[in-house]
């Protein structure tokens, strides 16, 4: 474990040479990707260097229980025990820190959110999720940006697209990709029965445009269109909707709530790059043959991941069994006991490997 440990030290003190270099700023990019790597070394380096001060410690304990004083070696008696136990929990943190990490995990989210089987009912339920991760990325500290919404005359969303920006976001919003389903009585149900319906979500990692490259005049059709809005509003009357279709995966993205052609082209092509990226991780698993979860990644999208049932005011998710009664507390963005537990999983999995 230390000899590994000692890898990673001069990794860090490399970065941080690097990162301290005059003009290390001006390549902005590869700047921003030596920060990331260096951030995400951090943890694992102060708990290094608390484990080895106690290591030291303790040593030194050991020697002074030979010590002629009787009072130090009684002291030393006394806290060697507290001193091992918090060797211990060192060691465990390391394994767990050591363990193979996400390389994804300190990336911005590019969230989709699309009502699935259940017509209008699941867009109300696909609103109330995009709401839920909004008031969690809030809570957060995060920065979300709505950048493609189709919405329903009863305020549903049949489809929503979201930038999340923020340290950590990726690691902590990877689990909520899947088909989460809903059970409740619809308002519009004169009868009384529970009504089931679902709602897919994907969270793919925000890619930087260096590592997909995306040749605009050979790999790219770009075709404006009007776009639809209210009656009387400039949106009726400037060419501003853009749809590009990526040529070789045949993927077609469409942006239309700006009012700038030059804004919803930007947005798309984020869009676009995001999906690419994730196309190449799920092509890269798929070939080396990797069993690890992955929130999209398997491919297999129509799983169920979390039920949510409204009668109950119970939440499940079905891949830890873990329930809460605390729905309102869930839909209102409180969804670190769902993650803490996902997270954990995906932890002893990795250790495991």
């Amino acid at each position: 474990m230390l000899e590994r440990l000692s890898g990673f030290e001069e990794r860090f003190a490399e970065l941080e040479s690097k990162l301290g270099e005059p003009g290390a700023a001006a390549n902005s990019r590869e700047y921003a990707r030596l920060a990331r790597e260096h951030a995400q070394l951090e943890p694992l380096i102060q708990r290094g260097r608390e484990y080895r001060q106690l290591v030291e410690e303790i040593n030194q304990h050991k020697a002074l229980l030979e010590d002629k004083d009787r009072d130090l070696r009684e002291l030393a008696k006394e806290e060697l025990p507290a001193l091992q136990a918090r060797l211990e929990e060192l060691e465990a943190e390391l394994k767990r820190l050591l363990a193979p990490q996400d390389p994804n995990d300190e990336r911005n989210v590019i969230l989709e959110v699309r009502a699935g089987t259940g017509g209008e009912e699941a867009s109300l339920f696909a609103a109330e999720l995009l709401r839920m991760y909004t008031r969690y990325a809030e809570d957060r500290g995060w920065r979300l940006e709505l950048l493609s919404a189709s919405t329903t005359g009863l305020g549903g969303v049949k489809e929503a697209v979201a930038s999340i920006s923020g340290r950590g976001a990726y690691s902590r919003l990877k689990f909520e990709g899947g088909v989460h389903r809903v059970q409740r009585v619809p308002a519009t149900e004169a009868s009384g029965r529970i009504h089931t319906s679902a709602v897919t979500v994907a969270v793919l990692p925000e890619a930087d445009e260096v590592e997909v490259n995306i040749n605009e005049e050979k790999d790219l059709r770009i075709d404006v269109m009007r776009a639809s809005g209210p009656g009387g509003q400039s949106v009726n009357t400037t060419d501003s909707a853009v749809r590009i279709t990526h040529l070789p995966t045949g993927m077609v993205i469409v942006c239309r709530d700006e009012k700038s052609q030059h804004k919803n082209k930007a947005r798309a092509l984020k869009i676009l790059r995001a999906r690419l990226l994730e196309r190449a991780r799920q092509e890269q698993e798929a070939r080396i043959a990797q069993s690890r979860r992955s929130m999209v990644g398997t491919g297999d999208r129509s799983e169920r991941i979390r039920t949510y049932n409204f009668p109950q005011s119970r939440v499940t998710d079905h891949r830890v069994n873990l329930t809460l009664h605390q729905l309102d507390r869930v839909l209102d963005g409180q969804l670190d006991p769902l993650i803490e537990a996902l997270s954990a999983r995906e932890q002893a999995q990795a250790l495991g490997a």
